[in-house]
């Protein structure tokens, strides 16, 4: 067997450049790895007009690592490469057991679903999620279905977006999905209808840095998240940390997947382990560590026997009466405890309760935006867009220059395919950002600072398909 040939770069200089990446974006190459490391950032200098990777490394680890090097650097570093029902064993236990299920419960309440593909790539697999949906829910008009779809790079998500695809992109997938998902284009390439492409939400966000769960982007109350062929690029101790904030976007008794190469006990200690057919899958309960049903293998009817156990041990959610005694024992202010009580039952998935609370905060202190902005969150979540809209419009009649309330705004017309209102609401908000200083944090935003937020809403601009007019520009 002939030797592998010699690194270009220097040692040193791989070894910094692998710290740097360690310490600033959570990815891990260790020096088995240097190699996929040396092409990647050969590519990635080349694309930033550089002489050389060197140069190029150089520059990097002298200066700070802003949003567009993240990004540069994300879309060399990490395989965008992926297909349509991807890992079929994990999304047959989804389509066969976990859905059915979930949604015979929620059809007796509220139904609704809220599902999570974190590190969407170009979008194959919420999309897989979206056609999985369609066939398993009869009268979709009846439900709110939340399909959240997030990366850290905005040329993915733009592809995402536009939801065109080769037919790499269906290779070990079934002909008929072709058929009835998707439109030939003259060019060879298919364009996924536009129901399945209305059920996802596109949006950026960084694991190993973005605030989660959280209102502001959505990442709370999840009942599924999938997270996969992600957390294999993080060092061990920042994929702990976005486990810990997976689990705590997830209401009790939701799902994390993964893909079989990331399956840890160690890493999701916080979960009770299931073990399905062909796959482990991983469940927020109140008792952490390996399901009793995990061995043998998991039988029906879960639902019955783990959630109830799980919330047996949870304690009732609290009266008004308790919080708000609570609060003053402890010298807190009704208002502000009530807002803070609606984002409790907002986190917890529990969104009529949440919206009773905000009614009450509102009615204590009608001038406070801050209660408008909540409720409109919270009635986004519950597929109330004109309500979560004119709750918006109240917040800002009362503070016209509420930097969130523009943001969400923005989202609401993006959501609802009003792409240049929604470009309209962002510049509002970019423009109130730039003149606040970078690392101020803002009001209601869950420890985001103005400087974030612009990088943010940056990003979802760059997502977004040019029209026309813009390509001609």
């Amino acid at each position: 067997m002939t030797n592998a040939l010699p690194l270009a770069l220097p040692d040193t200089m791989l070894s910094q450049l692998s710290d740097y990446l360690e310490v600033h974006m959570g990815l891990h190459f260790p020096r088995e790895r240097w190699r996929d490391l040396e092409r990647g950032v050969a590519a990635a200098s080349r694309d930033a007009g550089h002489a050389n990777a060197e140069t190029f490394i150089r520059w990097l680890l002298g200066a700070p690592l802003t949003r567009t090097r993240i990004e540069g650097l994300a879309s060399h570093l990490t395989i965008g490469e992926t297909y349509f029902f991807r890992e079929k064993a994990s999304l047959d236990i989804l389509e066969q057991r976990i859905l059915p299920e979930l949604l015979r419960t929620r059809a007796q309440g509220d139904r609704r679903l809220r599902i999570w593909s974190a590190g969407c790539c170009s979008g194959e697999e919420p999309y897989s999620i979206a056609m999985l949906l369609d066939r398993l829910i009869p009268d979709p008009e009846k439900w709110h279905v939340t399909i959240l779809a997030t990366d850290i790079n905005p040329q993915f998500l733009r592809k995402a977006a536009l939801g065109i695809y080769s037919a790499w992109s269906f290779r070990d997938t079934p002909g008929w999905l072709k058929e009835l998902y998707f439109t030939r284009r003259g060019d060879g390439r298919f364009e996924i209808q536009p129901r399945i492409r209305q059920m996802v939400s596109f949006s950026y966000l960084n694991l190993a840095e973005d605030v989660y769960p959280s209102l502001v982007n959505g990442t709370n109350a999840m009942d599924i998240i999938l997270c996969r062929n992600v957390l294999i690029y993080f060092a061990q101790e920042r994929a702990k940390q976005v486990v810990t904030k997976l689990h705590r976007s997830l209401v009790d008794g939701g799902w994390v997947i993964t893909s079989p190469a990331e399956t840890s006990a160690r890493l999701f200690s916080e979960f009770a382990t299931v073990q399905f057919p062909g796959a482990f899958l991983y469940r927020r309960m109140a008792n952490a560590g390996r399901c009793p049903a995990a061995t043998p293998e998991y039988s029906e009817p879960w639902q019955d026997r783990d959630a109830r156990s799980a919330h047996a041990a949870l304690p009732p959610p609290p009266t008004s009466a308790e919080v708000v005694n609570a609060s003053l024992d402890d010298g807190g202010d009704q208002r502000d405890m009530l807002r803070r009580q609606a984002r409790v039952c907002a986190d917890q998935g529990r969104l009529a309760e949440a919206v009773e609370w905000c009614a009450k905060a509102i009615a204590a202190d009608k001038m406070n935006p801050a209660h408008y902005y909540l409720l409109a969150t919270i009635e986004q979540e519950r597929g109330q867009g004109d309500a979560a809209e004119s709750a918006l419009g109240r917040a800002l009649y009362l503070e016209p220059d509420f930097i969130l309330a523009h943001f969400a705004l923005g989202n609401l017309c993006l959501a609802a395919g009003r792409r240049p209102q929604a470009r309209r609401h962002f510049a509002n908000a970019l423009t109130l950002l730039r003149a606040c200083p970078a690392d101020a944090l803002l009001p209601e935003a869950d420890g985001l600072s103005s400087g974030r937020l612009v990088e943010i809403i940056s990003a979802v601009q760059a997502s977004l398909p040019r029209t026309p007019r813009e390509l001609a520009a």
